[in-house]
C-alpha cells in the first residue's frame, strides 16, 4: 500500500467541476447501503452518480469524472500482512493502475471485510478536506491527514469517546484526567450515536478502527472528528504487545 499522488491545486478545480461516480460493491450489500445513504445525505461538492465496478473501469480513465471508491490493501512494511479497507476520493486519470489515480482524501473504514461500521462522518469530512487541500497543500502533502493535529482547539469542547475502544491505561475518567484537562464521556457505541442525532454545539466524537480482539499484529487508526464532520484528530500506529489496541495515553498527550 505505497502513497498515491496527491492531487494537485490544478486537479482540485478539475474535481470540482466533475461528476462523482460512488462506486457500490459488488456482493458487499452492507457497504453499498451505507456508502449510498451517506452520499445521498451529505454529499454537496459535485453532481454524483452510483456506479458499479465495470462500470468504474469504464470510466476511471476520464478526467471529466472523479470517483469515492473501496479500496483494500496491505502495507508493505507489516510483516502480518493485514488489509485494510479504504475510502478514496480520487480523480480519473490515465494511469494503468488504480492506486496512482490523482487522490484528493482517504479515511480508514475498517480491517479486512468488515464494512458494517456507521461511517457516514466519512462522506462530510472528505469534502471539507479538498477545500483544506485548496488553500494548505505544500502542509498536506507534507503532513498527510497528520496536519489537522496542530490545528485544532480541544478547548471547552465535549469529547464523547467508545468505552470499549479504549487503551488499558486510558479507560477512566481518572486515568484521562491525568494528561488531559477537558470534558470527556465515554460511552457505548448506541449512546454517542444518540448524543449525536441532536446535533449538540460544541461536541467532538472519535472514530478507532482496531484488530479482531487480543490481537497483536497490524495497525490501530485513531481519528476525532466535530459533528460537521470535520477532522480533528488523526493518528494510526503499529500494534505491539507493549502498545496494544485502543486510543490511549499518548493520544491525550497530542490533543490537550
Amino acid at each position: 500500500m505505497a502513497r498515491p499522488p496527491l492531487a494537485t491545486k490544478q486537479q482540485i478545480g478539475m474535481f470540482l467541476n466533475s461528476k462523482t461516480c460512488v462506486v457500490l460493491e459488488a456482493g458487499n450489500v452492507a457497504y453499498s447501503t451505507n456508502i449510498k445513504d451517506a452520499v445521498q445525505k451529505y454529499w454537496k461538492s459535485t453532481s454524483f452518480e452510483f456506479i458499479d465496478g465495470p462500470e468504474f473501469e469504464k470510466r476511471r480513465f476520464d478526467s471529466k469524472y472523479s470517483f469515492l471508491v473501496l479500496t483494500k490493501g496491505v502495507f508493505s512494511a507489516d510483516p502480518a500482512g493485514v488489509s485494510y479497507g479504504y475510502i478514496r476520493l480520487v480523480l480519473g486519470s490515465t494511469t494503468s493502475e488504480i492506486a496512482n489515480m490523482p487522490e484528493f482524501c482517504s479515511v480508514p473504514l475498517s480491517y479486512t471485510d468488515d464494512n458494517n461500521g456507521d461511517f457516514e462522518f466519512a462522506i462530510p469530512s472528505m469534502q471539507s478536506h479538498v477545500v483544506v487541500l485548496e488553500k494548505k497543500h505544500f502542509l498536506i502533502a507534507l503532513n498527510g491527514l497528520n496536519y489537522y493535529n496542530s490545528t485544532r482547539n480541544f478547548k471547552d469542547k465535549v469529547l464523547l469517546l467508545n468505552k470499549e475502544k479504549m487503551a488499558s491505561n486510558a479507560d477512566s475518567p481518572e486515568k484521562i484526567l491525568t494528561v488531559y484537562p477537558y470534558y470527556i464521556k465515554l460511552l457505548s457505541s448506541s449512546e454517542i450515536a444518540k448524543e449525536l442525532a441532536s446535533s449538540p454545539v460544541n461536541t467532538l466524537f472519535s472514530f478507532h478502527i482496531g484488530p479482531p480482539k487480543n490481537s497483536a499484529a497490524g495497525k490501530c487508526f485513531d481519528m476525532i472528528f466535530d459533528v460537521e464532520g470535520n477532522l480533528y484528530y488523526y493518528n494510526e500506529r503499529a500494534i505491539t504487545n507493549e502498545n496494544g489496541d485502543g486510543f490511549n495515553l499518548a493520544n491525550f498527550r497530542s490533543i490537550r
